[in-house]
């Protein structure tokens, strides 16, 4: 007797249905699984086995065929456990249940229960927009999936409930839905701008960064506060929106990073890699396509310390998700698209010693040396960073005053009416801030007077800015125009823009 039971993998953040067909036959006792399955899904026939019979039921002593179609598609993780075993019992016919339209997730233990998984989230939203509707799926996964619309999710915690449960001898409660509430979207970092002393030049600059989602690089001597100031970061990011959890959580779980107790990643990611980190880790890849630092940023802060450290590939390989928002990783096994679209925050020194340009320290770095060490940075990628900013010295007084700086929460909340101006701009247009914007945007929204021309050419000229350069100052005067509540470019905005871009 053949049974036929729906299971779904992944690939990158893409679901695809696997059906597992499970023959018994007379024969030598054997289980044989088929369909380009990895080593985690072929290990999962001794799971299957222990689980079976450690649920009081016995694993038939004959030979076992399970194939996963379609057979070309190469299946990976432990997320056909659950199948595989139901697959089996009802083969043999230890379970009479009608199992067509469900779509059965999980790991199993040797004692029969029900391990999360990884990847549930994305696994659902694509089931669901393939039309199935109902799902089991471990305990631990419960919570993840609550927030997804439409469905029907039964979460249990072992293989002997769910049996029971399609038996009709222990009905369980389907899961209960989940609303997003953006009031949940709060920071949970320590830092807070008011702790800053001093460097107004860059809390401003830091702000507009934010406001427009724009890339920002800090330069300036050790202890100065480049770091600090790049934690304060996710304390001033506005709230997120329901489509922007649900995203940054799909890659959370594929990535296997996300927290059981949340279910939905509520603050906005800060992802900070150490400078060892490898070319591969920062795009993804592997032998299973797992996302990179890159990707698990998304929507949020990409923060690169002491970015001069970096290899030349990790930096090189930031391009053209910088550009596009999304990377393809390609490997052997595959190919898979992943979201990229985040903000980076950079640091350096100016010299290898660190004080350059400082006031009352002295250099020790030759001028061949500097020039060596500010080329650890290419041109192409100073050029996709909008704001490039001079964080100087702070002086003891500043340290030591009493005067009360701005929050993070205050700043947080003039970033948020920013963030809703250019939401109710782009609400056509398929984005949400103005570093998005491309040149069909610019040229609709960012049209520039005779006086703001004349300013932006002078600068185009004397600074030997390219294409890309004059683009990207445009699109920050956008946004300091929206702090201000402008509805037009003036020249003080396109003037602190410049001022941003030649550090």
């Amino acid at each position: 007797m053949i049974a036929k039971v729906n299971g779904f993998t992944l690939m990158g953040l893409n679901g695809i249905p696997v059906e597992v067909e499970v023959d018994v036959n007379n024969g030598l006792p054997a289980f044989e699984v088929v369909g380009l399955a990895d080593t985690a899904v072929k290990e999962s026939k001794e799971r299957v086995r222990s689980a079976i019979k450690n649920s009081g039921r016995s694993m038939p002593t004959r030979r076992i065929t399970a194939n996963l179609a379609p057979a070309d598609i190469k299946k990976e993780g432990s997320a056909l456990d659950l199948p595989l075993a139901i697959g089996v019992l009802k083969s043999s016919g230890q379970l009479v249940a009608d199992t067509d339209g469900i779509i059965f997730i999980g790991e199993l233990s040797l004692d029969g229960s029900l391990r999360r998984v990884n990847g549930v989230l994305p696994t659902i939203i694509s089931a669901r927009s393939r039309g199935y509707s109902k799902f089991i799926i471990p305990k631990g996964n419960e919570k993840e999936a609550s927030f997804v619309d439409g469905i029907e999710v039964i979460a249990a915690e072992s293989l002997l409930s769910v049996i029971d449960h399609l038996s009709g001898l222990k009905v369980l409660e389907s899961v209960k839905k989940c609303d997003f509430v953006a009031e949940k979207c709060k920071n949970t970092y320590d830092s807070d701008l008011s702790l800053v002393k001093g460097q107004a030049v860059a809390k401003r600059a830091l702000e507009v960064a934010v406001s427009g989602g724009h890339n920002i690089l800090f330069v300036g001597a050790p202890g100065t506060g480049k770091t600090m100031l790049a934690k304060c970061i996710p304390t001033i990011m506005p709230d997120m929106t329901f489509e922007e959890a649900l995203e940054t959580t799909k890659i959370h779980s594929v990535a296997g990073v996300l927290r059981d107790s949340d279910g939905l990643i509520f603050s906005r990611p800060f992802r900070s890699p150490h400078h060892t980190a490898s070319t591969v880790s920062m795009t993804g890849g592997g032998s299973h396509l797992r996302p990179g630092e890159i990707s698990l940023a998304h929507n949020g802060v990409l923060f690169l310390d002491e970015m001069p450290e970096y290899t030349r590939s990790a930096l090189e390989a930031l391009r053209q998700p910088l550009e596009d928002g999304d990377i393809t990783v390609s490997r052997a096994v595959g190919s898979v698209d992943y979201p990229a679209n985040f903000m980076l925050c950079g640091s350096m020194n100016p010299c290898p010693c660190g004080n350059h340009g400082s006031s009352d320290k002295v250099c020790t770095c030759t001028p061949a040396q500097i020039s060596k060490y500010k080329a650890r940075i290419s041109g192409p990628l100073l050029d996709r960073i909008d704001l490039q900013v001079q964080v100087d010295e702070v002086k003891y007084a500043e340290l030591t005053s009493d005067g009360r700086a701005e929050t993070s929460e205050t700043v947080r909340a003039r970033v948020n009416r920013t963030r809703l101006i250019q939401k109710e701009r782009f609400k056509n247009d398929g984005i949400l801030t103005n570093a998005d914007m491309g040149e069909r945007q610019i040229n609709k929204y960012c049209a520039l007077d005779e006086q703001c021309e004349n300013i932006l050419k002078n600068a185009y000229e004397t600074l030997h800015l390219s294409p890309r350069a004059r683009s990207r100052i445009i699109k920050v005067a956008r946004t300091i125009a929206d702090m201000d509540l402008y509805d037009n470019i003036r020249p003080e905005h396109i003037l602190e823009a410049i001022s941003y871009r030649h550090s």
